[in-house]
């Protein structure tokens, strides 16, 4: 039984009409030059608007922070008129949406900065490769914020934040996980910092509070949330002690009372990441009072049985909603899940494949 997924939920200044979210899902469909939302990203935002609330795709704050090909930002007027719109679609069905916050930090390639390096928390180089127009390309070394230079970035989130209520988003959400720019100032692999933004797990979470204090400047702390990734490698991102860092993060979000805590926690098995690193959402759940949001590789029982336990209070599904744009209506009629074709390419190729021609379980059986 399924039931307990459809029980509405409040979620900060939310109410959620299921408990079934829709994860961040970088997709590349954003008009370029210009990473501006359009037209196909209305389409696919309106199909899925029946999940209790949309995370959106990550969206870069900043020219500086944005280094994905076609992946959309929210610093320029021309992005705030085409994010309206997908709002617009997604109230007009009765859905809510927030905007999931990206600065990328070490992993933006420099051929986004005009040869300029990245910005990290200290001189690293991410392991792998990066994202480009012209293909896969070894990522470069970033250069350390000025201890000075941090205020300006803290305001280009601000700013962003500004621009995300012009656009009609219902909250924000700060991306800090998954090895980028907030999770490079929280890991010790990638924070080498002797400043006070650096050292002990309280100087370590400091940018991620400046940043969260700012987003509930603009938005009020019941309308903001943030995601993090608490245990295992991600992107060369990693930490000898994930209860001490992620203990601290949760603590600051505690004291913020934002709106709703997301932890992505891949397992041994994990489908995208692995790893035998122990969750910290029992440690987690026992700092952080508000909503828990779980995520990774979850199954509508998993969902059941962990929102049952009182381990989360609702669950949020990535790619499972790429492929089944009515997930909730599947789920609640015990129907099979459609699985994504071409995938991972489908993922971010651009054009219309794989992104907003998944039939509804409607269709698939007219």
């Amino acid at each position: 039984m399924t039931d307990i997924l459809f029980q509405p939920i409040k979620l900060g200044a939310f109410e959620a009409k299921n408990r079934i979210l829709m994860a961040p899902l970088t997709r590349g469909r954003a008009t370029t030059p210009g990473f501006v939302p359009n037209e196909m990203m209305v389409t696919y935002y309106r199909q899925r608007a029946s999940a209790g609330l949309i995370i959106s795709e990550a969206t870069g704050i900043s020219v500086e922070g944005l280094g994905w090909p076609s992946a959309p930002g929210i610093w320029s007027d021309e992005q705030v008129v085409g994010w309206k719109a997908v709002t617009d679609a997604v109230h007009a069905e009765g859905g809510k949406i927030v905007l999931q916050m990206w600065h990328m930090g070490r992993i933006v390639h420099p051929v986004f900065l005009d040869g300029q390096p990245p910005v990290s928390a200290s001189a690293t180089t991410a392991p792998g490769h990066a994202h480009t127009p012209t293909g896969r390309q070894d990522h470069q070394q970033a250069r350390a914020l000025e201890t000075d230079e941090i205020a300006r970035v803290v305001a280009d989130y601000r700013h962003a934040a500004e621009n995300a209520k012009k656009a009609g988003f219902d909250g924000v959400q700060l991306h800090g996980a998954n090895g980028y720019l907030v999770d490079q100032f929280l890991r010790e692999t990638t924070n080498l910092r002797t400043d006070k933004y650096g050292g002990s797990p309280e100087n370590r979470t400091r940018f991620l509070r400046e940043v969260l204090e700012a987003l509930v400047d603009v938005w009020g702390a019941d309308r903001v949330s943030v995601r993090l990734s608490p245990n295992g490698e991600t992107q060369g991102a990693d930490d000898s002690d994930p209860a001490a860092i992620f203990g601290a993060a949760a603590k600051v979000v505690e004291d913020l009372k934002l709106g709703f805590l997301e932890l992505r926690e891949p397992g041994p098995e994990g489908t995208f990441g692995q790893t035998d690193v122990p969750k910290q959402s029992p440690m987690i759940r026992k700092i952080y009072s508000g909503p828990l949001v779980l995520n990774s590789d979850y199954t509508a029982e998993d969902a059941v049985r962990d929102i049952e336990s009182g381990l989360c209070d609702a669950v949020a599904f990535g790619r499972p909603f790429i492929s089944n744009p009515d997930l909730p209506d599947r789920i609640a009629k015990g129907a099979e899940w459609a699985e994504n074709v071409n995938v991972p390419q489908s993922w971010y190729l651009p054009g219309a494949a794989g992104y907003v021609d998944y039939p509804t379980l409607a269709e698939q059986d007219g």
